[in-house]
């Protein structure tokens, strides 16, 4: 085993043992000695996370570079980093405590999914890596919607059987990414089975088999997933999104259905209608920036020359 590998190691068994000693005392602690210990944290987490503040910036110039002044950049990324580290104490304190995510995270747009559900095919609920989306979707099962989510699995096995653990005790049914095939059928099936299937839609797709689409005027490989599904199910599309209100709340927002452009031509249809859910989700990041992952670098494939789609 080489030198960098036993770091990695070592950081994913300190992280392991962090993420089980906080649950065990957020299980013990009223959330106000919780909330109070977060603001701690999330300083000292800033500091430490250099690389990933790196890439923030980087992306922030990429997108809002001459829109926004260098101070406004840094403002966005300390609190985008501030919202992330917020919403990961939360989540693991909500997750100890279910009927917190109940009375802190309110539904808008509510009649939009219930109508969606009655037509019987199933549902796309397309967002990104925006907010704490994690709450929306345990929402959404103690609401008593058949929610599952796609989800790529953390390299630490341990980790991730917790969470996988703690996601079915709170009704949210995982869907992993890989292997591909199985993610599919899998996918399908909860659709034909008219259930709820959330898919982020705002991460660098460099596998060779998305599409270059317009992400604040760059071409941005993506996933053709939701687009795919709806054309072989007839389920809905819903755009939906969760941003953070005053006094630690949350609120969902969820869309009317969104109108496909019709085509046959496949390819065509799909390039279309994925830049169009693109195009949506760069409206929100726009509105709301501060709930974005800049840390992710979502242009990191870039096209052949003169290409659009990447086939």
């Amino acid at each position: 085993m080489n030198t960098n590998e036993s770091v990695k190691r070592f950081r994913r068994a300190v992280a392991r043992h962090a993420l089980f000693f906080c649950s065990w005392l957020f299980n013990k602690l009223p959330y106000s000695v919780v909330k109070g210990f977060s603001n701690v944290v999330i300083a000292l987490g800033f500091i430490v996370v250099g690389r990933q503040r790196k890439i923030a910036k980087e992306s922030l110039e990429i997108a809002l570079g001459q829109e926004t002044t260098e101070f406004e950049r840094r403002e966005i990324v300390r609190k985008c980093f501030d919202n992330l580290g917020r919403g990961m104490i939360e989540l693991i304190y909500f997750m100890e405590h279910p009927a917190m995510i109940n009375e802190r995270v309110v539904i808008e747009g509510k009649e939009h999914l219930d109508e969606a559900f009655k037509k019987g095919n199933g549902v796309i609920g397309i967002s990104a890596h925006f907010g704490s989306f994690p709450l929306m979707l345990l929402r959404f099962a103690q609401e008593g919607y058949p929610t599952n989510a796609i989800i790529r699995p953390v390299r630490d096995q341990i980790i991730e059987k917790h969470f996988l653990n703690q996601r079915s005790k709170l009704g949210l049914n995982t869907i992993y990414s890989v292997p591909r095939q199985q993610c599919v059928n899998t996918s399908i099936k909860a659709l034909r089975n008219n259930e709820l299937l959330f898919i982020p839609l705002d991460q660098n797709f460099g596998s060779g088999s998305g599409v270059f689409v317009e992400f604040f005027g760059q071409k941005a490989a993506t996933a053709t997933g939701p687009v795919v599904f709806a054309r072989r199910t007839n389920a809905a599309i819903l755009p939906m999104f969760i941003v953070r209100e005053n006094h630690d709340k949350h609120r969902i927002i969820i869309e009317k259905e969104m109108e496909l452009i019709q085509s046959d031509d496949e390819d065509k249809f799909i390039y279309e209608n994925t830049a169009r859910i693109t195009q949506l989700i760069e409206k929100y990041v726009r509105r709301y920036p501060q709930e974005w992952g800049w840390m992710h670098r979502r242009w990191k494939s870039r096209p052949k020359q003169d290409a659009v789609l990447k086939k």
